[in-house]
């Protein structure tokens, strides 16, 4: 569910709040907003952006990024496992391991990313966990999965802004980007699902919005100069000619221009 305005009133008046939403294209700017100046910002946008799953962004190393590219490649994932602490594992299935492309602007912000990590090592010395994570935990080490969700639900909630899940963000990336007119394969890619039926099943609530405007946009690009164009016509004897349609005569795709008897268009 979409935290619409009438979806956030019945919140704030019930408190029962859906077990998945995601934000508007303005919450999702207003979160990013608030939240520039944390350590961890370039975490949470390159999750926005690109939909990685939780483990999927915690197991990034920097060899795994390729800013010149601009490209991320997805091969392993951190988790935590009772007894065993934080562990790294192969990402969730074939289809997971994937490269996704970014943008200029989230690749702008993996390197200021970067820049400010470097400063934290220098600062720290030998006390840095050298390990090479993107993103990590104040010294330098792995950062655990449950701790990152902590921190984004107190954060969510200190923004103002309807609640979502750290996983909601992933939801939120594959709507925007249908939203977007991205098409729908590019986003099975981007989110690493193994079949397009479960893009498909899993955003059917956005897709119809997208299918909507489609055929809005196809209909402006057909439609669009139909009552200022010429027409030519075939008589009954096959004659062709220009017939001349009035200013606003094309009701759309479903009418008609009323032409002489016994003419048809051969358009």
């Amino acid at each position: 569910m979409v935290w619409t305005e009438q979806a956030v009133e019945e919140w704030r008046h019930t408190g029962v709040r859906p077990a998945v939403a995601v934000w508007t294209l303005e919450q999702t700017r207003a979160f990013l907003d608030f939240v520039s100046e944390e350590r961890l910002y370039g975490l949470f946008h390159l999750v926005t952006m690109c939909g990685l799953r939780r483990g999927e962004v915690l197991g990034l190393r920097w060899p795994d990024i390729d800013l010149d590219q601009g490209a991320v490649r997805v091969v392993r994932q951190l988790q935590a496992h009772r007894g065993r602490g934080l562990v790294e594992s192969a990402p969730k299935s074939a289809a997971s391991r994937r490269t996704v492309m970014l943008d200029h602007a989230t690749v702008g912000v993996l390197r200021r990313h970067r820049w400010r990590q470097q400063k934290e090592a220098e600062g720290r010395g030998r006390e840095w966990d050298r390990g090479g994570y993107v993103f990590t935990a104040v010294g330098g080490g792995p950062l655990a999965p449950e701790r990152l969700s902590r921190l984004f639900r107190k954060l969510n909630t200190a923004s103002g802004l309807p609640p979502v899940r750290l996983h909601d963000l992933r939801h939120g990336a594959a709507t925007l980007a249908l939203a977007a007119g991205v098409e729908l394969k590019v986003v099975q890619a981007m989110l690493g699902h193994a079949s397009i039926v479960l893009t498909a099943d899993t955003y059917s609530t956005v897709l119809p919005q997208v299918a909507r405007e489609a055929a809005e946009r196809t209909a402006s690009l057909v439609l669009k100069d139909a009552g200022r164009v010429r027409r030519p016509v075939r008589g009954r004897r096959g004659r062709r000619g220009p017939v001349s349609a009035p200013p606003r005569s094309h009701p759309g795709p479903t009418g008609r221009t009323a032409l002489p008897v016994g003419a048809q268009t051969w358009l």
